[in-house]
């Protein structure tokens, strides 16, 4: 959910300040010890190998890519290592840190090496999950469509069943390139062994982990595996993880359109000068909407910018609106003024809303500078997770139909289940659950917010009952995950567990610091110490690179 999370996606990695070409991990050879070399200007770079098939472990390897902005403390000091998981599946924790380290340093401490981590087979780990022998295949049958999170089963009378199609070729194409059958390995519990083969490179027998959207099933399938391995565990943007293994997105979407809520109710509360399709109430704000919405469904608008050109229409403003309810203290105002702009006619401002450049033949890495298997990674992990999909196109429409009676947006969101039903790899005795662990040697941290698009918060209560030693943070925030917005009072209780291992209370609620709908008057900006200031700052990092490398679509 994509996020990660979660959804029918893949992520595209946009790119972060560092580029590829700065570091060659085909070149450092990986080992069974963490063998540092300098990279990315500042940071360090491994390659850790680890069994391929933990059952059989002399069967091949994988080397993992492990990255790490180093503590700055003195060694008296030192608290190891703490990895992160930006979600997905697919997400890249290498691209993640390395665009965002020293901001994780503010936030959690210098007492800890910030380690961020490329899941088996994504990214810069080998072997690369790949079922396309070149990007062109790729692009004819999984265009880069900007702006496209997911596709809509609504767009037409046939919509369900081309994806259906689409994806049962796809599923087709990977069990026949699947060479020496390795994609059946690719599974969050492997993943989740493979945090453990870090940590103890580290020289550490406990994980210390901060996993967000899917990296709070990471975490949890960890938990559940190793609970007598958790030095600190925080799962954020907690997943409903009988969905998530069954392959039953319909939970995730329960508050989807409380979120949309909040667009109204703020823009109609914001007025004209914050909001630029301002209305004098929410319902008739919903309505303009809506007939945007039709309009554009019926005469879609042709777009031309800089470096890029494409249609905007019902399928694009529909994920358009998606997309900013996940991060709606940056999104809703530029929304708003593209919404406005689109009923005036122009529809620049929405299509640039995530957009990528064209893909061209002749790979320019200046634009995209590194190695992307997303797609195929998101599939092959997710899928690979999920019970086994065997539904017909009629089943699948009626899967979708309930799912309207949850949420406004199932049109979008309900297409995972038509993308599992094209998987066909699943290995025997993968974990599939129960998750939970009645006594881990260290309780965990289980943070959700009161309204979120994608990981309702529901999903986090759930996972208190599974982990009975856990504590539940509750965020007052619109959005996804905690990164949805900075917050004084969060960043305090992570550090205080970190550090100390101090729970919250229960019913803990922190606030953020921040506003939907921010008023352009400077008079409302409220003063900082420096301090503060650097610490808001580094939360607002954390999330831009976050989001900026977990643009989803499919």
């Amino acid at each position: 959910m994509l996020s990660s999370t979660l959804l029918l996606f893949a992520i595209l990695h946009l790119p972060i300040a560092l580029g590829a070409s700065e570091f060659d991990w085909q070149k450092h050879k990986a080992s069974t010890k963490l063998t540092w070399a300098p990279c990315y200007d500042g940071f360090e770079c491994t390659r850790l190998q680890v069994p391929l098939d933990y059952t059989a472990p002399k069967n091949g390897t994988a080397s993992i890519a492990v990255v790490r902005f180093r503590s700055t403390s003195p060694k008296s000091e030192y608290r190891g290592p703490l990895l992160f998981n930006p979600g997905g599946p697919g997400g890249s924790g290498v691209d993640a840190v390395v665009g965002a380290g020293p901001a994780f340093a503010a936030v959690f401490g210098p007492e800890f090496d910030i380690v961020g981590f490329d899941p088996r087979g994504v990214s810069y780990s080998t072997p690369a999950i790949s079922f396309f022998k070149t990007d062109v295949e790729r692009e004819l049958l999984i265009p880069t469509v900007p702006n496209i999170v997911y596709p809509s089963l609504n767009a037409s009378s046939n919509t369900l069943s081309q994806e259906w199609a689409r994806w049962q070729l796809v599923g087709q194409l990977a069990v026949a390139r699947d060479e020496g059958g390795y994609l059946q390995h690719m599974t969050t519990d492997n993943i989740a062994r493979d945090m453990l083969q870090i940590t103890e490179a580290f020289g550490y027998a406990k994980l210390q982990y901060w996993g967000i959207s899917y990296g709070s099933v990471l975490g949890a399938t960890f938990a559940s595996l190793f609970p007598d391995k958790i030095g600190r565990l925080i799962i954020d943007g907690v997943e409903d993880m009988d969905g998530y293994y069954s392959g039953n997105t319909t939970f995730e979407m329960r508050d989807t359109d409380k979120a949309m809520q909040t667009f109204f109710d703020g823009c109609a509360a914001a007025g004209p000068a914050d909001c630029a399709f301002h209305a004098p109430s929410a319902s008739q704000i919903s309505e303009n909407l809506a007939a945007l919405t039709s309009a554009i469904r019926d005469q879609p608008v042709p777009v031309i910018t800089a470096d890029s050109h494409g249609i905007v229409d019902f399928v694009v403003l529909r994920n358009a609106i998606l997309n900013a309810l996940f991060s709606p203290y940056d999104s809703f105002g530029v929304l708003a003024a593209g919404l406005a702009a689109l009923a005036g006619g122009d529809a620049a401002p929405i299509y640039a809303l995530n957009s990528v450049p064209t893909f061209e033949c002749q790979y320019n890495a200046s634009v995209l500078p590194f190695h992307s298997n997303n797609l195929e990674s998101y599939l092959t992990i997710a899928g690979g997770d999920a019970a086994a999909v065997n539904e017909s196109i009629p089943q699948l429409q009626q899967f979708y139909e309930n799912a309207t009676k949850v949420s406004n947006f199932a049109d979008l969101l309900a297409s995972t289940r038509v993308l599992y039903s094209g998987w066909k790899i699943h290995r025997a005795g993968r974990f599939q659950g129960p998750v939970g662990a009645k006594n881990t040697s260290f309780p965990l941290l289980i943070v959700g917010n009161t309204v979120d698009p994608a990981t309702p918060l529901a999903g986090a209560v759930k996972a208190v009952q599974a982990f009975p030693r856990s504590a539940l943070l509750t965020l007052n925030a619109v959005g996804h995950t905690s990164l949805t917005a900075p917050s004084l009072c969060l960043y305090g209780y992570f550090r205080q567990y970190f550090i100390n291992g101090t729970l919250p209370q229960p019913g803990t609620v922190c606030s953020v610091d921040a506003t939907l709908f921010a008023p352009s008057s400077g008079n409302a900006t409220e003063r900082r110490d420096l301090e503060t200031e650097r610490l808001l700052e580094a939360g607002r990092t954390i999330g831009a690179v976050v989001r900026r490398g977990a643009s989803r679509r499919v």
